[in-house]
């Protein structure tokens, strides 16, 4: 299993190729790609690179599929025996992000593969005898 943890919107995040996650909004049109070189680690089957922060010439690339608002944050102030009540709401704007692949020096150690269903053409034989 290749993964990479990535640094994005002040949060660390282990990232897969081929999946999608839910980060801080990036200011970016949607289906356009990102890359992302602020990679902490790169861990491949065969070895782990770690970086001192960041490791030299990793990349992660993704592309953007949407932006969207996340789910309401109720905020609640209140002082008891002062009649003082604040209520807030707060909903956090999110990009949503496809991982493509995970770049190390230059070469993709992992990327996602577009897996088409294996069709048919021919019908089923049956024997009506």
């Amino acid at each position: 299993m290749t993964y990479a943890i990535i640094e994005t919107g002040g949060k660390q995040l282990k990232v897969e190729p081929g999946r999608f996650y839910d980060i801080e909004l990036l200011h970016v049109d949607p289906e356009a790609s990102v890359t992302i070189d602020k990679v902490l680690l790169v861990c491949d089957d065969a070895s782990v690179q770690i970086g001192q922060p960041f490791v030299e010439g990793a990349t992660v690339e993704g592309t953007v599929m949407r932006h969207f608002r996340g789910r309401k944050v109720l905020v609640y102030k209140m002082r008891p025996k002062k009649k003082t009540r604040k209520k807030r709401g707060h909903r956090q704007e999110i990009t949503r992000l496809m991982i493509n692949s995970i770049n190390l020096n230059g070469s993709a150690v992992a990327s996602a593969q577009a897996e088409t269903p294996a069709e048919t053409s021919e019908p089923a034989e049956t024997a009506a005898e």
